[in-house]
């Protein structure tokens, strides 16, 4: 399944290449069969997740007196999983971060460095297993461009029934849901994540913020103490 992933997006990043009109060989696609893909697939924007992570422990640190550790990344997918809509079973799940070349890792995270600690990687709980794949954004596109048409590709496999998303604000946003939007009579089931409600679509929303306070370890009883 992981291999199924890596073939569309490199194909998905050689049509972003043409666009830019660019000229590439077709020996620099990393081509392998087509293999089946997980149900389940998380997309998420790292960077993004990653500074929301970052501002909320700043945030909360203040509010509540303590000093917050980072995030525990298998406990904010298993979040992300049951607000989706996943429940306990023997599941498969796919967790695709994209990320800006430059960036190693999730700094507000552990474990974080995508290379080292996550690409390729899994882990297996009450929900399932969850499989990292990693992917870069190439410079002759932008992560817009390459998030939505990752989207889209996903959405579009017929062995893929739920779909969680988790963009950026701003433009990758507005691409995702209009990719959604476009989606002629998509029976996916289809989370989008955001830090507030949002101009909607075709999709349940969910707010990001709480799964995320969960893997901080930020406790409900803390909050209302502030109160």
């Amino acid at each position: 399944m992981i291999f199924a992933l890596q073939f569309m997006i490199f194909r998905l990043t050689y049509i972003n290449l043409k666009r830019n009109a660019q000229i590439i060989s077709l020996s620099q696609i990393f081509a392998v069969p087509l293999q089946t893909m997980s149900e389940n697939v998380i997309l998420v924007d790292a960077d993004y997740v990653d500074k929301v992570a970052f501002d909320l422990t700043v945030n909360f640190e203040r509010m509540i007196g303590r000093r917050i550790p980072q995030a525990d990344l298998a406990r904010w997918v298993d979040c992300v999983a049951l607000d989706g809509g996943l429940r306990e079973g023997k599941n498969e799940t796919q967790v695709v971060l994209i990320h800006e070349k430059e960036s190693e890792g999730l700094k507000n995270f552990v474990p974080g460095h995508f290379e080292n600690d996550l690409n390729g990687k899994a882990f297996s709980d009450h929900l399932g297993e969850f499989a990292f794949e990693v992917y870069p954004v190439e410079p002759l596109t932008t992560k817009e461009d390459y998030f939505a048409d990752v989207l889209q590709t996903v959405c579009q496999q017929q062995e893929v029934n739920r779909v969680m998303v988790v963009p950026g604000e701003g433009d990758i946003y507005n691409k995702v849901r209009e990719t959604l939007n476009r989606l002629d009579e998509c029976e996916k089931h289809i989370t989008v994540f955001t830090m507030q409600p949002m101009m909607g679509g075709s999709f349940r929303q969910e707010i990001l913020g709480y799964s995320l306070m969960a893997a901080l370890g930020i406790r409900g009883e803390e909050l209302r103490m502030e109160d």
